[in-house]
């Protein structure tokens, strides 16, 4: 008797412990649908493994732009370069998923499948690795987050809190610090080229772009034409 009532306690708790955590966090993803964010898990998680590591001169650099004065090629670009079938699927692109798992079957390297809508989830609430803990939590919130907030808002976070160079975030900053313009002056090869340093920002520049780079934005560039111009997200 004494052991059904604790394990009836228990599980009362543990649904407890479940429905506030929904709650908790469906209401910071439903509060960030309309307030831009401070800040993100992973910029916090940058600046704590600067101060660490003793990088006294690390500066992180940040400012949140609106959609409306981007241009439009900046989004357009993030998403011919990283996930072209991001207005039309549900927060995972399951086809991309099982070719990366066939590739590595016949002996490449696992490469990542992330959607845009999962970076957006790990780079706001979560951190930077490859544990299953981190992976469950990052499907949570991409569900919680495709469900709660239009497409555009999500492309907008996305391209406000992305890594774009070693402490630099967002493409305010990253468009003034590489090209000396504003993010709306944002042409078409300068847009490609922010996007050709993902997923590898700290090693790859967009302001002294190697080879690869310059190969892989030629590469942006063409499929923003394909895919139609900034029409195929909606954009101006």
């Amino acid at each position: 008797m004494f052991r059904r009532l604790t394990l009836r306690r228990l599980l009362r708790w543990i649904a407890f412990a479940a429905l506030a955590w929904f709650a908790l966090t469906w209401l910071a993803v439903l509060l960030l649908r309309f307030v831009p964010p401070p800040t993100s898990a992973v910029m916090l998680e940058r600046q704590l493994g600067a101060w660490l590591h003793g990088e006294h001169g690390f500066r992180l650099r940040q400012h949140w732009v609106p959609w409306s004065q981007v241009s439009p090629w900046a989004p357009l670009a993030m998403v011919a370069g990283e996930d072209q079938k991001f207005p039309y699927h549900h927060g995972f692109d399951f086809d991309s998923i099982h070719d990366a798992i066939d590739a590595a079957d016949d002996g490449a390297r696992l490469r990542g499948a992330s959607t845009i809508s999962q970076q957006t989830a790990k780079n706001l609430f979560l951190w930077n690795g490859r544990s299953f803990v981190r992976k469950g939590l990052e499907a949570y919130f991409t569900v919680l987050i495709e469900l709660t907030w239009p497409k555009r808002r999500i492309l907008e976070v996305y391209m406000n809190i992305a890594e774009l160079g070693d402490g630099i975030y967002g493409v305010g900053a990253a468009s003034e610090i590489y090209f000396h313009e504003p993010p709306a002056r944002l042409g078409p090869a300068q847009a490609a080229r922010l996007a050709a340093v993902l997923p590898s920002p700290r090693r790859l520049h967009a302001d002294r772009p190697s080879a690869y780079v310059l190969r892989r934005a030629e590469w942006i560039e063409r499929q923003m034409r394909q895919l139609g111009g900034p029409a195929y997200i909606g954009g101006r």
